[in-house]
């Protein structure tokens, strides 16, 4: 039964919550705006602007993820002026481009996001990518290396074991749309069970939106209702071309970076990385610095959002 009640959605006015949630100080709302920049003649690209000045921090979240999975991070790091993106097809973002619609996910999600880079935070001191959006920070590093003078890699190295995200895949490649709000938190939850209720209560409005039927939809599954539009592998992770690993032809890509290289790495079972991975990474790039999360899976900033918040910070500088 589809339920018809509409739920009220301010994008803006739950920060005080992840502020309470995680301790941390909220004298006053945060200056965040949203902005839209044009990648193409069709599509444009949507970002949050925190802080004031030009943005000193580029954050990339991972597949079927939004822009408002950094809100945490980004009020630990206050007043640091940062910008998060939302990647084509997520968040407030319009959707695929041509490139990421004939299978070059990775590629065609740099080409946008470079022009958005370019266009908010050119100096920018680092790039911050989680999951796929890791993977678009290392071809955004390839093909526009002026825009990334410092990297960081949120629990993602290419290469990885296709088993190891099936956990993700699995979750994001459900039903396509959701009766009622309650069908699409219960999934969440169960899906993610060491995440507070009200954290994916407030994750669950920024990422999925109440259609005028009253049922739901993933901002990110929105283009999965167009047959014409569709794009394997929603979570990002599962996207290219087959085979037992995901995105190992991006290893010669990080190989070639010569820029400083921070891997925050979660340690709990949920990681989609392994030892073997982390030895790759550093195989590659000797020089890269790893920094574990003990007690956060996949998703640091969710799991460990402040302690994610230093790590950056200290690195960024």
């Amino acid at each position: 039964m589809v339920d018809h009640e509409r739920v009220p959605y301010d994008e803006f006015s739950m920060f005080h919550e992840n502020a309470a949630e995680y301790g941390l100080a909220f004298d006053e709302p945060p200056v965040v705006r949203r902005v839209h920049v044009p990648v193409d003649g069709e599509r444009r690209l949507s970002a949050l602007c925190w802080g004031l000045g030009e943005p000193e921090i580029v954050l990339l979240h991972g597949g079927a993820q939004n822009a408002h999975t950094w809100d945490t991070v980004a009020l630990a790091l206050r007043p640091r002026p940062l910008v998060a993106i939302d990647l084509p097809g997520h968040g407030h973002s319009d959707g695929p481009g041509p490139a990421q619609r004939a299978g070059a996910a990775v590629t065609g999600a740099a080409t946008d996001v470079a022009v958005v880079i370019e266009h908010l935070a050119p100096h920018a001191a680092a790039v911050v990518g989680m999951s796929f959006g890791g993977l678009t920070a290392i071809a955004l590093a390839g093909m526009a290396p002026h825009l990334v003078r410092k990297l960081v890699l949120v629990d993602i190295v290419p290469g990885i074991e296709r088993d190891h995200a099936r956990h993700i895949v699995e979750f994001v490649s459900g039903p396509p749309t959701f009766a009622g709000f309650d069908e699409l938190l219960a999934r969440t939850m169960k899906f993610n069970p060491t995440r507070s209720e009200s954290s994916l209560r407030r994750g669950i409005l920024h990422n999925a939106v109440q259609l005028d039927d009253g049922t739901w939809v993933w901002r990110h599954s929105r283009w999965r209702l167009d047959e014409e539009s569709q794009v394997s592998g929603p979570a990002g992770v599962d996207d290219d071309n087959g085979g037992d690993t995901i995105f190992e032809d991006q290893l010669a890509t990080l190989e070639r970076i010569d820029v400083p290289i921070l891997l925050a790495r979660g340690l709990r079972q949920d990681s989609i990385l392994r030892d073997e991975d982390e030895a790759e990474l550093l195989r590659r790039q000797p020089t890269a610095h790893v920094v574990p999360f003990a007690d956060a899976g996949h998703s640091i900033q969710g799991d460990s959002p402040v302690h994610l918040a230093a790590v950056i910070d200290e690195f960024a500088r």
